[in-house]
């Protein structure tokens, strides 16, 4: 964990994106719902914030499981110059061997709508969203210069590079993504790979075991113009 914490405080980066619910056990492998692993899931989660709050980023955004009623909800969010913000509730949930997030997660509050982080406009896709273009296609109408999505996905990584560049030519925005790395207590491998793609749906760069982190520029003019042209422009 220092590791990753030098690295990132090194690259000074003005957003950090992290894989989606960073850490501790991965709660969606077991097919029943476990209220005390739900809570300890939750409060670790909670307990994590002062230390990503304390990296030398200028903001980082993540998501974390949050108690409501008598499951959880997945909660996107932002952190910036130590301030706590909340973003959206996951609202799409995979049923299958792995991934049994239906059983564990609602849908919650409201969401998708674009967040000003800095001087930069982003828009959230939490790990399956990304599947429902739609909602690439609305951000990029409301202003995204960026789409991020943290993921936890398996070691496949064609179709999660596919919908990215799909996000990011309907939108005309900068898209990256993160994902978790490694093997969960029961088998369940998750392929890490984290990418960046150009608002003209051009990979940019990614992550490997070597190189953890990398670093994508963002041109605000490029985004901004991308979205006057094709498809953008292109009323529904």
């Amino acid at each position: 964990m220092g590791g990753i914490c030098r690295t990132v405080d090194a690259a000074r980066a003005d957003i950090l994106v992290t894989n989606e619910m960073p850490f501790g056990p991965w709660l969606a492998e077991s097919p029943e719902f476990e209220e005390d692993s739900a809570k300890r899931s939750a409060e670790l989660h909670e307990e994590a914030l002062d230390a990503l709050a304390s990296l030398q980023a200028g903001a980082v955004i993540s998501s974390r499981p949050a108690i409501l009623g008598n499951r959880l909800v997945n909660e996107a969010f932002v952190l910036e110059n130590g301030e706590y913000r909340y973003i959206h509730h996951k609202k799409y949930f995979p049923q299958e061997a792995g991934f049994f997030e239906e059983t564990w997660f609602v849908r919650g509050r409201d969401g998708f709508e674009c967040h000003q982080i800095g001087p930069v406009k982003v828009g959230v896709l939490l790990c399956t969203e990304l599947f429902f273009n739609e909602y690439a296609r609305r951000y990029g109408r409301d202003g995204a210069d960026v789409i991020v999505t943290p993921r936890a996905a398996g070691t496949s990584t064609q179709h999660w590079k596919t919908a990215g560049a799909m996000a990011a030519t309907v939108s005309g925005a900068y898209f990256t993504s993160a994902n978790r790395r490694g093997a969960s207590a029961s088998g369940q491998e998750f392929g890490g790979v984290g990418f960046a793609i150009s608002p003209d749906g051009r990979p940019l760069h990614q992550t490997s075991d070597d190189d953890p982190l990398v670093i994508a520029t963002i041109d605000l003019a490029e985004t901004r113009q991308r979205k006057l042209e094709y498809p953008c422009y292109v009323r529904e």
